[in-house]
């Protein structure tokens, strides 16, 4: 198992970090284009839509993606698409995770599966943004949940004892989660400071918060955004639970599925764009 996580690890590093960096928008976008298709695919079969409705489903969210990439989104999309999946997942997962898994399939199937799509275009859209906005914006995104989830890790078998959601994800923690919180913090601060000693082109995402609304709402809004993150892992947790499933796939061997690797990353991106791109 862990020869096979290497391996997929070494593999998804080598195609992702040449197109995070080369000048282009269109190398990650379309990588990326392809990843959350595959999460469609897997999206409609933890809801009860298997087969050649799955794949339709992924085909429809490369569709839907393709044509905000040919509107010009990528470089700049509406500003209301960012609140308004930022209210899809701040009410909707809060109200799926207040269900728990037992409550989530007496949801329209319909209408889960047509979150999971929205969910997944407005991720990847905002991170076609991120891209196009620069290097720097684009990587204090991406770090912000991963510095969450390994802080939450450490903090968790150090200091956990009390229960996230027991009946959704058993080995998170409340102490997990402030360890978290304390440990996007501490990116943060670090960020902007080298960003000012740098002299970078394009500030980084708390910067750019720092600079529009101020250090306190910069603080905040990381403190949101290290939360969302959470949600969008639990949220997926309780997907999987409620249809019985360990993975989401096994598209990515050692790891699981695609949407696995990104549950984190689903609310954080046009959540960050939302606070800062306003």
């Amino acid at each position: 198992m862990l020869k096979q996580r290497v391996i997929t690890a070494v593999v998804l590093l080598a195609l992702l970090l040449p197109a995070v960096f080369v000048p282009m928008v269109w190398p990650l976008a379309l990588l990326t284009l392809l990843m959350i298709a595959a999460a469609g695919w897997e999206w409609s079969r933890l809801n009860q839509l298997p087969g050649a409705a799955a794949v339709a489903t992924g085909l429809l969210v490369a569709a839907a993606c393709g044509g905000a990439w040919a509107l010009g989104w990528t470089e700049q999309a509406p500003s209301a698409a960012w609140w308004v999946a930022t209210a899809i997942w701040v009410i909707g997962g809060s109200l799926a995770l207040r269900a728990g898994p037992s409550g989530w399939p007496s949801i329209p199937k319909a209408l889960r599966w047509l979150i999971g799509c929205v969910a997944l275009w407005a991720a990847w859209l905002a991170l076609a943004h991120a891209k196009s906005v620069g290097v720097n914006f684009l990587l204090s995104v991406f770090c912000l949940p991963w510095m969450a989830d390994i802080a939450a890790y450490f903090g968790g078998r150090t200091f956990g004892k009390r229960k996230l959601a027991p009946t959704i994800s058993p080995g998170k923690s409340w102490e997990g989660v402030w360890s978290g919180m304390l440990g996007v913090l501490v990116l943060a601060e670090a960020w902007i400071a080298l960003d000012a000693r740098l002299g970078v082109d394009v500030p980084s995402l708390y910067t750019q918060l720092a600079g529009t609304w101020g250090h306190a709402v910069m603080v905040v809004s990381v403190l949101l955004l290290a939360a969302m993150s959470v949600v969008g892992d639990l949220f997926e947790s309780l997907v999987k639970r409620s249809a019985g499933a360990k993975d989401s796939s096994q598209l990515l061997p050692g790891h699981g599925g695609v949407l696995d690797r990104v549950d984190a990353l689903l609310p954080v991106f046009p959540m960050a764009l939302a606070l800062s791109l306003a």
